[in-house]
């Protein structure tokens, strides 16, 4: 098991570090990173002050290298238009963000695994053809339609939720939903497809020869084994829900990552641009690295893979 998390650790480290160099290529690659933060109408002479005073006239190697050692003595900068320290920033947004890509994920799991065993115990019923279409459903209706309509419905019509704003957990339900139900269907057919896949298996036919109930064949020795693509698809849309929340956090008037990311490069706001890459390749590469160690500790047969 030590090996394994050493391995993996190591894939981790280096899929960071890769991405650090991704994220701060992108931004300089993009254009002079000083003319796009003096804005149109500054002069030379004002531009060529930025260069110096953020370091732009250094060689890009030099800068990089500035750059990570002031993220790892746990300084990410200082917001050119906002004026503040981009710790602050981030703080400020970051919880709307996890709070909001949790929830969903808690959603789309209470949605899509109970229909995916389901649909792949009772394959090509009518069951299994509702929840297909409701997949079908979740992936091709834009997420803003959905949420407009949720919107209209639960917070126009019926006036049982709040539409904007994030002073309550209600104010997330409605933007859980619309999140999560656009990762639900990929989670469905997965669980799906491994149910199928599992219960003609040799271990689930000789649970049932033993005589074990069914929901006991079901949930302790199929859902086990069917799981395991599952957890590392739901890592991933975590980080995708995480990094990809821009139009949910813009719709529901949510003030998260999301919408800052996007408000940044309008702003051509470097520093936070360059550290909100950064954060969302981290927690998409811890969360990978937890969704091995958690589908080891389901199947040891992963550890000596």
């Amino acid at each position: 098991m030590l090996r394994f998390l050493a391995r993996r650790l190591l894939v981790t480290l280096l899929v960071i570090a890769c991405t650090s160099v991704l994220a701060f290529s992108l931004v300089h690659l993009s254009g002079d990173p000083a003319a796009a933060m003096a804005g149109e109408g500054a002069s030379p002479a004002d531009v060529e002050s930025i260069r110096r005073l953020y370091g732009f006239d250094q060689p890009i190697h030099t800068q990089y290298f500035a750059w990570i050692g002031k993220i790892l003595a746990g300084d990410f900068g200082r917001s050119f238009y906002l004026r503040q320290s981009v710790i602050t920033v981030l703080a400020e947004h970051a919880p709307v963000t996890a709070k909001l890509g949790l929830s969903a994920l808690v959603f789309a799991l209470l949605l899509s695994i109970p229909l995916g065993i389901l649909a792949g115990l009772h394959r090509d019923t009518a069951l299994d053809r509702f929840a297909l279409g409701l997949a079908v459903a979740g992936q091709a209706l834009p997420s803003f339609l959905f949420a407009l309509l949720l919107i209209y419905i639960f917070g126009v019509q019926l006036r049982w939720l709040p539409i904007s704003g994030s002073a309550t957990w209600l104010h997330f339900v409605l933007p859980s939903v619309t999140l999560g139900y656009y990762a639900a269907p990929a989670l469905m057919r997965l669980t799906r497809s491994g149910m199928i896949d599992v219960m003609q298996s040799d271990h689930v036919r000789t649970a049932r020869a033993y005589g074990l109930p069914a929901w006991r064949v079901v949930l302790l020795h199929a859902l086990r084994s069917a799981i395991i693509p599952v957890v590392s698809l739901a890592a991933v849309q975590l980080g995708f829900m995480l990094g990809g929340s821009i139009v949910v956090e813009t719709v529901f008037s949510l003030k998260g990552l999301g919408l800052l990311a996007w408000q940044s490069i309008q702003r051509s706001d470097i520093e936070v641009i360059q550290a909100i890459l950064l954060l969302i390749a981290l927690i998409y590469a811890l969360l990978t690295l937890l969704a091995d160690l958690l589908n080891a500790l389901i199947d040891p047969r992963i550890r000596i893979s």
